[in-house]
């Protein structure tokens, strides 16, 4: 059965790559615990306020 999963980040400046980082770092605890067999595809995009870029959404989609 293929699943999508959804991750968000807000970016603070001077401190994105260690959120960056963090981010990662779920995803791949995510895929682990869960015992994802296969992932298909992941995305990022960005969530802007005001022309600012605040945050990132991380899409997952895998099978299970």
């Amino acid at each position: 059965m293929i699943k999508v999963k959804t991750f968000g980040e807000p970016l603070q400046p001077f401190r994105a790559q260690r959120e960056l980082d963090e981010l990662d770092e779920r995803v791949n605890r995510f895929v682990r615990d869960n015992h994802i067999a296969r992932v298909l595809s992941v995305s990022d995009s960005t969530v802007a306020e005001g022309g600012n870029t605040c945050g990132l959404i991380r899409v997952l989609v895998y099978e299970q």
